[in-house]
């Protein structure tokens, strides 16, 4: 299917990402706050969200993860705030963040309370996870770069930036990524995902099995491989997780929008991921063509979509979900964090010499 005009969820009208990139490189305390690599990402689908609440839902693939406000938006069917990323650590720091941040911009949350959207993946293999490395400041300049990137209709970074700045994917360095597909109707279906998920040996590109054709070792910053070895377990991070969001402009209610993002564990499926153990893989998803004021009855269902009309909003969040999370490893660089713990950056050409070979894409 065809990619928005960005290939971003920015693409979707009105949706802005933004992103607050923690990194130091300090003595432990007290002389310091030690080793960061961690940040925050907000997803932000426009206006108002407490004075306009957007139809959402939810899917778990494997729960061994956070999202704080999931069990209401499942309730309600409604996303009040918008989607606050960051490390595991540093949730809670955040929630406080996001509340007080709001509370700023709508005099009658108090009166009304909210429980904002947070949601999580564990960076501790690059990041000290025993600092609170996160302040409200930064929190504060995520969402303000979000509502203008969707003023601006700008593109986020993807990569090694905010949310994702200590995250690991498929034995490389992940983070964030993003992309978008247009539907035959018109809307557009956008998905960011946060990568920190499954094993080398999985990593698939175009069905292609990558990880396990790629040279062995670890890249270090210089380019140079390390032989296995001594030194080279360090950069295996484990298993993790991944949170993807999916945004569209259509007309879903909140059925169509829990259907939407269920399918987000397909598009992982097809880049390696087996949602292990020990791993988080929540999926969110808005859809903004059915928007209400708060408290007043839904928009007209008159042109909701649903029904089999749904199928072409589940091939575009497969199609996108599976790019955003290959650009998320091919737009990372290596990155040495905490202890020299390493996640390697995925080599573009490499990638691409393995695809001709296999007849995927042309050679030349």
């Amino acid at each position: 299917m065809p990619p928005g005009p960005t290939a971003s969820i920015a693409d979707v009208p009105g949706t802005g990402v933004g992103h607050a990139t923690v990194w130091r490189d300090e003595p432990p305390p007290p002389e310091g706050r030690g080793i960061a690599r961690t940040g925050v990402t907000v997803i932000d689908p426009g206006g108002n969200m407490f004075a306009s609440p957007v139809p959402a839902g939810g899917a778990v693939l494997n729960g061994a993860g956070e999202c704080t406000g999931f069990l209401t938006m499942a309730e309600w069917g409604l996303a009040e705030t918008p989607v606050f990323l960051t490390s595991t650590m540093q949730v809670g720091r955040v929630y406080d963040a996001a509340c007080e941040l709001l509370l700023a911009d709508n005099p009658e949350i108090g009166d009304d309370v909210i429980i904002p959207i947070v949601a999580e993946c564990d960076d501790s293999f690059l990041s000290d996870a025993r600092r609170m490395q996160v302040t409200t400041a930064d929190v504060a300049v995520a969402l303000e770069r979000a509502r203008t990137a969707a003023r601006d209709r700008a593109a986020p970074a993807e990569g090694a930036v905010g949310a994702g700045t200590g995250m690991s994917c498929l034995g490389f360095k992940g983070g964030i990524g993003t992309s978008s597909r247009l539907v035959p109707s018109g809307h557009t279906v956008g998905v960011l995902v946060l990568t920190n998920f499954g094993d080398r040996e999985r990593l698939t590109i175009d069905g292609v099995p990558a990880g396990r054709l790629l040279p062995p070792g670890r890249l270090l910053p210089a380019g140079r491989l390390l032989p296995p070895g001594p030194g080279a377990e360090r950069s295996r991070p484990p298993a993790g997780s991944c949170i993807t969001v999916v945004v569209t402009d259509a007309p879903l209610d909140s059925a169509g929008c829990t259907r939407l993002a269920r399918r987000a564990g397909l598009g992982l499926a097809r880049t390696g991921s087996t949602a292990h153990h020990g791993s988080g893989e929540i999926f969110l998803a808005m859809a903004t063509g059915l928007r209400a004021p708060r408290g007043a009855p839904a928009a007209s269902t008159g042109s909701r979509i649903a029904g089999r009309d749904l199928d072409p909003f589940f091939d575009a969040a497969v199609e996108a979900t599976e790019e955003a999370v290959l650009n998320s490893l091919l737009t990372a660089p290596t990155v040495t964090g905490r202890d020299g713990n390493t996640s390697p950056g995925l080599d573009a050409g490499q990638v691409r010499d393995l695809l001709v070979a296999a007849g995927r894409i042309p050679g030349g």
